[in-house]
């Protein structure tokens, strides 16, 4: 990657300062009913940590952070706080509200700079658990379950942990250094981490079992991208987001060439669908160079499932948004993809292409389910999970939480019903140790 290219990846918000970060620490009311806490989805105890940071008590404020959250950097950086935290803060409705989730990545940076916390190490007797994938649901699990005494084991098929915050979430929005130190902290807490191990091809969950784990956490995402029925969609020109971003990703870490990225200087991209994968792969292609980048959604801006600060920087940057319009048809000369047929209000045009990305959703693959027996999809192929105790499949002993179970999410949602999952391997590993120990 050259320089130029480099610069545009540099990460687009800035971190506070130490005497910033204080300044906006102290702006908090400190609620007695904090309306931020039960905005989070893992109720982060904000208002308590806010409180360490403003009397810089920094140490103090990342141990309250790490009593809830495993990913606390990667959270401050990309999760939804326009609809939780900051969105439910009472100073939000003078137009104030307090900037927790810059705050929350200032501490987070800070302690993985200085090292101020480290966790005690729990002997690991209550039982063994493996964690098919590594995701924000996975390490999330991996983390909480160390921490309760389980041996924890986790299986990742890339060459490197993160999931889709390594491969999915672009470096501009989530630098990869600080996924790589979110997962250290994981495996300083003991969690045992196997790269390039795919389940359902190298290992069954049987294999698994027959190693001698008690359970098994399957955290494996969607990772079957939706595509339209639409003419041309089979194109060399036209990528799914998610494939998409995993090449750029590469390309930033140097494992791949500048011509294994599909979109090159002065292309015309079409990107279909308006979440904010539809957004990463638009700001992604304006940063490689494109000249004009344009997304395609069939309803309007008030029903995005995007943020409004992820519509906001990508206008800021030049992507162009169509709205009520869809690809109908996509062309080429000669094999390669030259043009689309959009549709608007009845009407069609035709508009020159070189790229489509397709941003509209995912699906879990079957590789682990097909190798399995016992393991209940439902018709969409989303693993089927009980609520007692919380997670578990059809397969006993087999627990499933995140997007792979239906519960499409953001990254903190993911973390969300992990925890709840995590709570469910607990209770089972040691209902069952409990029973063996009887008989």
């Amino acid at each position: 990657m050259n320089q130029t290219e480099r610069n545009r990846f540099q990460e687009v918000n800035e971190s506070y300062t130490m005497l910033e970060a204080i300044e906006e620490a102290k702006r908090c009311l400190h609620c007695k009913v904090p309306q931020c806490r039960k905005g989070c989805p893992i109720s982060n105890d904000i208002p308590d940590w806010i409180h360490e940071l403003s009397m810089g008590n920094l140490g103090n404020a990342m141990r309250i952070i790490n009593e809830k959250s495993n990913l606390p950097a990667v959270c401050g950086r990309v999760c939804a706080h326009e609809r939780q935290c900051e969105g439910n803060c009472i100073l939000g409705k003078k137009g104030q509200h307090i900037n927790i989730g810059k705050l929350e990545r200032f501490v987070a940076d800070f302690d993985g700079t200085m090292h101020l916390t480290r966790d005690s190490l729990v002997q690991k007797t209550r039982g063994k658990v493996a964690v098919i994938g590594s995701g924000p649901a996975g390490l999330t699990i991996a983390g909480d379950l160390s921490r309760k005494g389980f041996a924890i084991e986790v299986f990742e098929m890339e060459p490197e942990a993160g999931g889709v915050l390594m491969f999915g979430i672009p470096e501009y929005r989530l630098p990869k250094e600080v996924v790589r130190r979110e997962i250290k902290k994981i495996e300083e807490l003991g969690a045992v981490v196997h790269l390039n191990t795919t389940i359902g091809r190298q290992l069954t969950i049987d294999d698994l079992f027959a190693q001698g784990f008690d359970a098994i956490f399957m955290g494996t995402g969607t990772a079957k991208p939706k595509v339209l029925d639409i003419p041309g969609n089979q194109l060399d020109g036209v990528r799914k987001a998610v494939w998409f971003l995993r090449r750029v990703s590469l390309y930033n870490e140097g494992s791949i060439g500048r011509d294994e990225v599909p979109v090159s200087e002065g292309h015309r991209v079409f990107v279909i669908g308006c979440g904010n994968t539809a957004m990463d792969a638009a700001r992604t292609a304006v940063r490689l160079g494109a000249a004009e980048v344009f997304i395609v959604y069939h309803k309007t801006i008030e029903t995005m499932s995007a943020l409004r600060a992820e519509y906001d920087e990508a206008v800021a940057e030049g992507v162009q948004f169509l709205w009520e319009s869809s690809i109908k048809e996509i062309h080429d000369r000669d094999g390669v993809l030259n043009e689309v047929v959009i549709e608007h209000n009845g009407e069609q045009r035709v508009e020159p292409a070189d790229k489509v990305i397709m941003a509209i959703g995912a699906v879990p693959a079957s590789r682990i389910v097909s190798t399995t027996e016992g393991i209940e999809v439902d018709e969409k192929g989303f693993v089927l999970a009980r609520e007692v105790p919380y997670g578990m499949t059809t397969r006993r002993g087999v627990f499933v939480g995140g997007d792979v179970a239906g519960r499409h999410a953001t990254v903190v949602h993911a973390m969300q019903d992990a925890k709840r999952v995590a709570e469910g391997i607990a209770q089972y590993v040691d209902a069952v140790k409990l029973m063996e120990a009887i008989q």
